[in-house]
């Protein structure tokens, strides 16, 4: 994540104009002008990294050896520059000795005027070739960023001033970066936690789960309160590595204003970002916020600072007196401040708010609608329909085949009403993930594969339900084995889907609870579809045939069957009560999400 800069004054301004990402690679060919990687933190003060050359002077089209030597780092910055006029641009050209461990960058219109790290392995030593140029000033110096990991680096470590034959001697350079001014403010430690007194009169404040306590274990709360001309923030939430918010001007991640309070090492850092698209947040200077604090005790962390309302000489900050949807979103962060992928999906905003507007007291959805209602209608399609409709027809026929609803037998009019039910809850729903995305989700692993293939095996059942063979057609044996093995291989996968698909950071409900239930609804199917069953194998036993001086003793399996039917009925009702229970208990978790 490497930014070129001088001191203070240029870090101010480069920071929010120049700003980069942070690339292990090292190629970051945006970052020419200014020295300073805008990690979210100052610069160490004592350089452990020196500079030498093989030489002093230097005529035009000469080779200077340089070297970058001392402790372990992981990434660098390499230009030669006017030893007079430092803020100039990179002077020169540079020819690498290894190719595994430096690399070649433009900057401006020079050519290879820059080298940095090719990879985040640790090096000690880095040697390299300064071409010197027609046009050479008359004293050159070299200047290197060295970075030992993401929060400790040293900007603009001075080398050695090389000088073209009779140049007069330069004005003093600068010596080392114990001259640039820290940019941090100082930061205090919170006594006490958040409290939400004041939510909806006299601040806006975001919880989830909504109206928890900020000083609970499992409340993330988010307050604004605008104090004149600025804004006073507060965040809090279980998390033992980062808490994030974002103001955004829609519902996607990119394009947005953030900020961060990062455990490093029990120390919380909080620093301002910029996200652009689903990539890392790209930290910026911490001077656009001030009266920073921060509290970490068991588990929960909170910080709280303050931010101007209008920062117009910051590129990427917000106006915090217009409407945004807001993000809220925790997760993990290793050695040296570095901060990982959310695991669930964020907390946002169910609209746009104006956060120095009228004070609201809201929660969030960490799942959006679509995603819910995709969700939603799966349940019902494949907990309900499908699973009433194949009971049905598989232990109805007999008790229903002399009833009849519109012209048709009624077992076959309730399986039939059953199962179009479920291919247009299954279509609709299918639509709706892209709808949400734009397109494919490369994050979702087996689940939209699954899908897929379950939204085609329907489509194709109930291709082929319409054109079924007549009772006692040739090919009607045929087609019932083709029925049947489409249809209970797309309840199998149907039901693999929704296992994976509850898990999936848009959706995830609640965990291990998804998946007990799940299993529960799994269980009872089985259950219920075992005990029916066993019934009709008892039924078939009655029907016995026995022949004794040509008298035939015989039990029809009507007659059997009709023996049964307040049995089956009264389990269908069972089956039908429980699979309204478990859909209530998903609905209820995908409305709380």
């Amino acid at each position: 994540m490497e930014l070129p800069g001088l001191a203070f004054a240029i870090w101010i301004f480069i920071c929010f104009y120049a700003s980069v990402d942070g690339y292990p690679s090292g190629k970051i060919r945006e970052a020419c002008t200014s020295m300073i990687p805008c990690h979210g933190s100052s610069p160490q003060l004592s350089p452990e990294h020196t500079i030498t050359v093989n030489g002093t002077e230097f005529k035009p089209g000469d080779n200077i050896e340089v070297h970058l030597s001392g402790p372990d780092f992981e990434g660098f910055f390499i230009q030669a520059r006017d030893a007079e006029h430092l803020d100039s641009p990179a002077v020169g050209s540079f020819m690498l000795v290894d190719r595994r461990l430096s690399q070649l960058l433009t900057c401006g219109r020079t050519k290879n005027s820059a080298v940095s790290h090719t990879s985040k392995a640790k090096k000690k030593y880095i040697k390299v070739y300064w071409i010197a140029p027609g046009d050479a000033p008359k004293h050159v110096q070299f200047l290197a960023t060295v970075v030992k990991k993401y929060k400790i680096f040293w900007v603009k470590i001075p080398g050695p001033i090389v000088s073209q034959p009779n140049a007069l001697s330069p004005t003093p350079p600068l010596h080392a970066t114990s001259e640039a001014v820290s940019t941090s403010h100082p930061v205090s430690y919170l006594s006490k936690p958040f409290n939400a007194s004041g939510c909806g009169s006299m601040k806006f404040c975001i919880r989830n789960p909504s109206n928890c306590d900020p000083e609970s274990a499992s409340c993330f709360f988010l307050s604004f309160q605008q104090e004149k001309s600025s804004v006073f923030i507060e965040m809090s939430g279980p998390s033992e590595g980062y808490l994030a918010f974002a103001l955004s001007r829609d519902q996607w991640m990119g394009g947005d204003d953030a900020y961060l309070c990062v455990n490093e090492d029990h120390r919380v850092h909080v620093s301002p970002a910029y996200l652009k698209g689903r990539s890392r947040p790209v930290l910026d200077s911490e001077n656009a916020i001030e009266d920073v604090s921060w509290r970490l005790v068991d588990g929960v962390l909170q910080c709280s600072f303050r931010r101007s309302i209008h920062l117009p000489a910051y590129k990427g900050r917000f106006n915090l007196d217009a409407s945004y949807y807001i993000f809220l979103a925790d997760g993990e962060a290793s050695e040296g401040g570095l901060i990982h992928k959310h695991r669930r999906q964020p907390l946002i905003t169910n609209g746009i708010y104006n956060v120095t507007g009228l004070p609201h007291d809201i929660g969030g959805s960490r799942s959006p609608r679509l995603i819910k209602a995709h969700g939603a209608l799966m349940f019902v399609a494949w907990i309900t329909t499908v699973s009433i409709g194949v009971l049905v027809a598989r232990f109805f026929k007999p008790v229903w085949s002399h009833s009849f609803l519109f012209g048709k037998e009624m077992w076959f009019q309730v399986h039939r009403m059953l199962m179009l039910t479920t291919v247009m809850l299954t279509s609709i729903s299918f639509v709706l993930p892209f709808i949400y995305r734009g397109g494919w989700s490369q994050q979702a692993g087996f689940h939209p594969y699954l899908g897929c293939t379950v939204m085609a095996l329907t489509i194709f059942q109930a291709l082929m339900a319409g054109f079924r063979p007549s009772r006692h057609a040739p090919r009607r044996q045929l087609f019932n084995w083709f029925h049947w093995s489409t249809g209970t291989t797309a309840r199998i996968l149907a039901v693999v889907t929704m296992f994976l698909g509850m898990d999936l950071p848009a959706l995830d409900l609640p965990d291990p609870w998804d998946t007990y239930t799940m299993i529960g609804f799994v269980a009872w199917h089985v259950s219920i579809d075992v005990l029916l069953e066993i019934h009709s194998y008892c039924l078939v036993r009655k029907v016995e045939v026995i022949e004794d001086d040509r008298v035939q003793i015989l039990q029809s399996l009507t007659s059997a069957e009709a023996e049964g039917r307040l049995f089956k009925q009264i389990v269908l009702a069972i089956y039908i009560c429980g699979n309204v229970v478990f859909l209530i208990a998903f609905l209820a978790a995908i409305s709380q999400i």
